[in-house]
This record gives structure tokens, sequence and C-alpha cells, in this order.
């Protein structure tokens, strides 16, 4: 009997260690390659199980030691998100445990009065296997909960994205940092009194699970403001369409009648010049459009070109992104709209007339491939070499408003890589050349 219990124990222990990694993959992906699994899996249901008791510092800061470097190891994510995995799963899987166990022992000692240790000879075989019999219950019950906590968070951790910015992450980790300290420094300096301890760590858990609820909801948030200036950027994109329209046809009702002013005004060079130019300058707004074959990329290219042609920026566009069906416009917006700030933000340090962005993007067998390329400063470090996208990402951003636009390089890697893709970024020759290659998702 004993040994049957021991068996399903084995289960229970390696069932809550796999539900327990599966909810910090959710929240922070483990790496791509299989190689990183089968390590990330054993080393994990150590983490897992480690059991801190009160006035243990070695073994609440080495196992916050090893469950960081485990992170960093075998998970992709930012530095900041990584943390933020810490300080929120952390204190949670050392409460759970430690009031799992502790309460399990207590149990036991109250019922069969049994001494301390076994080794001393006052145990009974009816003692054993009640030990054994409570250990067991103890883990199902550990199982349990997570079973019923995945239950409760999964949507919300589903809807954590890499839409956050460092200071957005930030936040949650200072709200973390109370239940943290609190649930470190009970188990480490404080007497095994439950009427203290309990409460602590049920609070700690409780922090944590709200503190994955902030993080869906800022991420929602951030969802939502995009939308809503998708939305904005739509009407406004069919406003000017229609007065655009509008404006064309009523050239073109005129045109017969241009076309007698600029044949009466064949004789006089500077006038003909300037109707022809006043014409030309009606339409070509117009003629500006971009028609990709993707609606909201369309939409985005106006939005930039725009921008563009205000600062005096020449803006070419070659793109073809009918096969593009399957990047969701939040993430068209946080490639191309990224992108092109960037590129419009460094021409805007040159002068005028070397101030030029070019943008193509096109499908390669089975390769979407996008480029954005624009004139940029030379330095000292740059000149003649190519630029890592580690070290351009490092550049960050400096728009004004990070809330909404200011995610940058990071986040278009980020967005590359929920598609499979991958990007790479270059400076040679006073030329900074951003490329991203996205796999076409088989139909």
């Amino acid at each position: 009997m004993i040994r049957l219990m021991e068996f399903t124990s084995f289960l229970l222990e390696w069932g809550y260690s796999l539900l327990l990694l599966w909810m910090i993959h959710t929240f922070l992906p483990l790496r791509k390659h299989p190689v990183f699994w089968v390590p990330a899996i054993l080393l994990f249901q150590f983490l897992a199980s480690v059991i801190i008791y009160s006035n243990d510092a070695d073994g609440l800061l080495g196992a916050m030691a090893g469950f960081l470097i485990w992170l960093g190891v075998f998970h992709r994510g930012r530095w900041i998100e990584r943390l933020t995995a810490v300080l929120v799963f952390y204190p949670a899987i050392i409460a759970i445990n430690y009031l799992t166990q502790d309460i399990g022992s207590r149990l036991f000692f109250f019922v069969s009065g049994a001494p301390a240790e076994p080794s001393s000879g006052g145990w009974t075989e009816a003692d054993f296997l009640l030990s054994t019999a409570i250990h067991t219950a103890s883990l199902l019950f550990r199982l349990l909960f997570w079973i019923a906590a995945w239950l409760m968070m999964k949507q919300y951790l589903r809807q954590i994205t890499y839409h956050l910015t460092t200071r957005m992450w930030l936040i949650v980790d200072t709200l973390m940092l109370a239940p943290f300290v609190a649930i470190a420094t009970i188990l480490y300096t404080m007497p095994e009194d439950p009427l203290i301890v309990y409460p602590i760590c049920l609070a700690s858990v409780f922090s944590s699970f709200g503190c994955i609820w902030l993080s869906s909801y800022i991420c929602n948030s951030v969802q939502t403001a995009y939308h809503a200036q998708e939305l904005e950027q739509r009407q406004a994109y069919y406003a000017d369409r229609i007065r655009d329209e509008e404006r064309v046809r009523s050239i073109y009702h005129d045109l017969k009648n241009h076309l007698l002013v600029l044949n009466a005004q064949a004789g006089n060079a500077q006038e003909l010049k300037a109707s022809v130019d006043g014409l030309t300058r009606q339409i070509q707004e117009y003629e500006n459009y971009q028609h990709t074959g993707n609606e909201y990329l369309d939409i985005v290219l106006r939005d930039k070109a725009r921008q563009a042609q205000q600062k005096q920026i020449d803006f070419y566009a070659a793109v073809s992104f009918e096969d593009g069906v399957f990047i969701e416009p939040l993430d068209i917006s946080t490639l191309f709209g990224n992108a092109l700030d960037n590129a419009i933000e460094a021409c805007e340090k040159l002068p005028g007339e070397d101030r030029l962005i070019t943008v193509k993007a096109g499908r390669i067998r089975d390769l979407l491939t996008i480029s954005v390329a624009n004139s940029a400063p030379e330095t000292r470090a740059s000149s003649g070499q190519n630029a890592s996208m580690t070290d351009a990402i490092r550049q960050g951003t400096s728009k004004s408003d990070p809330f909404l636009h200011g995610f940058g390089l990071p986040n278009i890697q980020k967005a590359a890589e929920r598609y499979d893709g991958w990007c790479s970024a270059s400076q040679k020759d006073g030329l900074f050349t951003l490329k991203i290659v996205l796999p076409v998702p088989a139909p």
C-alpha cells in the first residue's frame, strides 16, 4: 500500500510540475528549439517542488536564483519579463509548497502523536502508512489547487502579450514587491507560527494572481487603444479618399475648360508652366495613394507618406501584400508603423536633399519579405560596418508617447517572432536598412 501511494505521489509531483511549467510557458514561452525542452522539464521539476522552511536563507535565495537562471536559459523574452515571471510565480510556488507541506505535517503529528523523528524508533507501521497517505493527499490538494488556478487564470495568461513597455512591466513588478518581500521576510525571520505565516502566504498567492490579471488588463487596454487608433485612421482615410475622389471628378469634369485655357496660354511659357503645376498639385495627393492589396497597410503607408511629404522626405514604396492576410492589423501597425516612424525620425536629422525612405515588400516563394531603408546620419561606429539587430534594439525609441507607439525595434522583433519570422538591421554608407522575413502559412 505504501509503495502504491509513493508511486501515486510521484505521478502527482510530475503532474503538478508539468501543469505549472505550462502556466509559465503561457506567460513567457519556452525557447523554440527542442533541445531545450527536456532539460527545462527535468530542472523545473526540482525547482517547482522546493520547500522553504523558516529561517532558511540559503534555500530561499538559492531557489530564487535558480528560478531566475532557469528562466534566463530556457525561456524567451526580455530581462524585465523574466523578472516579472520570478516576482509573479516564485512567491506563489513557495507559499503553496510551504502551506501544503506544513499543514500536512501538523495534521499528521496531531492525529498520530508520533515523535518528530521516525529514526527514534517511536514510529509504528501505521504511522508510516498515515504519513505517506497524508503526504499523498497534500500533493493531490496542491495539484487540484493549481488546476483550479489554471482554469481561472488561463484566459488572462493568454491575453498577456509583448505589447507592454518596460515602464508598464515595472509597474507590475513594483506592485509585486510587497508580497514578495513579505513572504521572504516571514519565512526567513519569523517563528513557525501559522497565525502569522499562513495569512501572509495566502496574501502572496492572491497578489500573484492579481498581478496576472493586472498585466492582462493593461495588455487589453493597449490593444483597445490600438484598435481605436485604427478605427480613427480608417475613418480619416476614407474621408480623405471621398474628398479626393470628388476633387478629381471635378478636375476631370472641367478638364476640357483647362485644356482650352492651356491652349490659350501656349504663347506664354510662364503662365503655361504655372497652370500645369497647379493642375499637377491638385491630383498629386490622389496619385500618391498606395494600393498594396492589404487595406490596413494602405492606410498605414498613406499616413506615413503624408508625414514624409510634410517633412520634405522623398518616399518611395513598392509593396505587394496580398499574401499578408494572415498578419493581424495590430501587427501590421507594429511592423510598418514603427519602422517608418524610426525612418522618418532618422531622416529629419539630415539636410533636405539627403532625405529618402524606400519601402519594399512582397512574397518570395514561401516567405514574405519586408525592407525599410532610409538615409541616416553616419556615425563613427557604423560607417562602413553592419549593425546587428541587437544593437539596433538597444537604441530603443525616443517617442514621446510610448503607450501607443513607443515600442520601436524591440516590438518589431517580437511581432515577427509571433509569426515565426526574424529581423535584421544594418547600416552602411549612410543607409540604414531593416529587413523582416515572415514565413507564409500553408493554406
